[in-house]
């Protein structure tokens, strides 16, 4: 029998490599910039067209790579950053698996151009698929200048499954601010089609996340600041009043590096128990800084899950520095400042004489219980008031009898409401019960859903426009969904710097918050999807009829009863919500007669 096991060459096991390492262009976007960082680049641009599938462009002024090394970085598992495996235990940089560049480069067209300072020129690569086609002296500044075409050419199948731009740009975003939030002391820009998207100077902490996710987000940010033996852990937790349902920025940092952790999301979320509503998400910023042998970051490819040694201790940390955050928060009066043109109101001082004082005029002799002469003003009598009757039809026999309360016949109610949050009626097989809320819900869902399809929403102007902000990666999204918005009811006009102000909503959304609104449709699309527009228009719908939809509490007349129980049965499917919530129950007869018998 043959043999039927052999080597892979190394361009079919780069490409194998490269489907955990590159999985779309954020995932190229990352890798380059890490690169950059860990070169001790003080400004990083960042050029994509196309959201990366035509060209993806990343320019730094490190220290650069002499012509040898610039050559031996495209090969697998070459690395700077480590040289044994006890070295895994003591890293402090980005990157160290050394399949990054080999990895891209397994994929797309690649150009470098990199020079130290020491060196009159530099050294310009070009790659496609693995393959070096051209290696030369060129003059370039101090630096990397990586250029990535045509990515996933050789890979069809790959480039097939890569979703529209505006996803892929979004995913970029989200990639990017995972290191422009840990790096804040590096100019950061970032162009897309040639139109700057975020151009962020170097500064503070506190200063480059009011830059990306703007001002107001600022206000809303109490500082978290502790040193341990074990730990130390510094940034910034959202105050109560800033949580939110859906798209709360939460971020975990060890290290200098990005990190997803649910066991530490959860300890954020105690600290705020019974402060914020269940289900709400406050957003947070949390660094931690602790020594490299105790933590494992060598799990992923994509180093975003790490291993803690001391992970109960730590935890124990984390919610003690967010309780004192928020109880220095909430101890501390507000206090204004602001003083500048206000009037000078003196203190009240018992003591001191004033002899402009106004004195006090008063009858002594008056007393209210003596009898005083009034006169009487005369009565205003109408005449002819008789005739604005005449035309009123004369039942004398029906009038009520004295001391007999007026009753007017009715029918008895069809429906009950039940603390204010389910309507109770009879029907054949026994007792339904429905929620008001969810079924409301589901009525106002098929009409905006109807009504997005056929364009047919209309519009009301708002007194007083409001201003809603977003973060890049959810302006993208925005862009996207203006003309659906815009077939909603809503008119949005750019304000700049991903702020945009609200001019006109749909008929019938008085008394919400119209923002906050706007900013829960947007993050409830990034979460369902931006792929199929019958899937915008339903989470658009679905979000709007939340908002929209009568709260639970709120009393109902009968007839209002009435009415949410013909339209919701009048629905194509009046059990489920759109997102599989059930509305209405039956209680049997029999189980009624067994309860009671």
């Amino acid at each position: 029998m043959s043999d039927v096991i052999q080597l892979l060459p190394d361009s079919v096991a780069n490409q194998i490599a490269a489907g955990e390492v590159i999985q779309r262009p954020a995932s190229v976007i990352k890798e380059l910039v890490e690169n950059a960082v860990d070169a001790g680049a003080h400004t990083i641009q960042v050029l994509v067209v196309d959201a990366g599938r035509t060209s993806i462009q990343v320019i730094d002024d490190g220290k650069g790579m002499s012509e040898t090394d610039a050559r031996l970085a495209f090969e697998r598992h070459a690395t700077s950053k480590i040289r044994k495996a006890d070295d895994l235990f003591a890293l402090t940089t980005m990157g160290f698996r050394g399949e990054a560049l080999p990895s891209i480069v397994a994929v797309s067209q690649v150009e470098l151009r990199t020079r130290m300072g020491e060196n009159e020129l530099g050294t310009y690569l070009r790659f496609s698929g693995s393959k070096l086609e051209s290696q030369e002296l060129v003059s370039c500044p101090v630096g990397s200048n990586f250029k990535v075409e045509n990515l996933f050419f050789n890979v069809p199948a790959r480039r097939k499954f890569l979703k529209t731009n505006a996803t892929e740009l979004n995913n970029i975003l989200t990639a990017f601010e995972r290191i422009i939030l840990v790096c804040p002391d590096i100019h950061f820009t970032l162009h897309s089609n040639g139109q700057e998207l975020l151009n962020l100077k170097s500064g503070t902490l506190r200063q480059r996340i009011a830059d990306v996710f703007g001002k107001r987000f600022n206000q809303d940010l109490l500082e978290v600041k502790v040193e341990t033996a074990i730990c130390k852990i510094t940034g910034f937790v959202g105050k109560p009043e800033s949580a939110k349902k859906k798209g709360a920025h939460d971020y975990f940092f060890v290290n200098g590096r990005f990190m997803k952790h649910a066991y530490f999301h959860k300890a954020v979320m105690q600290a705020f128990e019974r402060l914020v509503p269940v289900g709400m998400q406050v957003p947070y910023f949390i660094y931690f800084e602790v020594a490299p042998s105790d933590i494992d970051v060598n799990i992923h490819p994509t180093k975003t899950e790490i291993k803690f040694e001391n992970e109960q201790a730590i935890w124990q940390i984390l919610v003690a520095a967010v309780k004192d955050a928020i109880g220095k928060f909430c101890e501390i009066p507000q206090i204004d400042f602001d003083t500048v043109g206000q009037p000078d109101i003196p203190a009240f001082n018992p003591v001191s004489q004033h002899a402009d004082l106004p004195q006090p005029s008063y009858n002594p002799s008056y007393n209210p219980f003596k009898e005083h002469q009034h006169t009487e003003r005369p009565k205003k009598t109408v005449e002819g008031w008789e005739k604005l009757y005449e035309q009123l039809p004369q039942h004398p026999q029906e009038s009520p009898v004295e001391g007999e309360a007026f009753a007017v016949e009715e029918k008895s109610p069809i429906h009950y409401q039940y603390k204010g949050r389910y309507i109770m009626t009879a029907v054949k097989s026994g007792l339904m019960i429905i929620d008001q809320y969810r079924a409301d819900v589901r009525i106002r869902y098929e009409r905006y859903l109807a009504q997005l399809e056929s364009q047919t929403v209309s519009g009301q102007r708002v007194l007083f426009p409001e201003v809603v902000q977003f973060a890049p990666s959810d302006a993208v999204v925005l862009e996207k969904l203006l003309p659906e918005l815009n077939a909603m009811g809503f008119e949005l006009t750019d304000l700049g710097k991903y702020s945009y102000g609200i001019q006109t909503v749909p008929a019938g959304l008085d008394g919400l918050d119209y923002a906050q609104l706007i900013r829960e449709m947007v993050s409830d699309t990034i979460e369902n999807g931006t792929g199929n527009l019958h899937h915008i228009h339903s989470s658009l719908a679905l979000s709007l009829a939340r908002h929209a939809a009568i709260p639970q509490g709120q009393i109902l007349s009968n007839e209002e009863m009435e009415n949410i129980v013909n339209e919701l049965f009048a629905c194509s499917n009046v059990n489920y919500t759109p997102d599989g919530k059930a509305i209405l129950c039956i209680l049997p007869q029999r189980e009624i007669e067994q309860l009671l018998g």
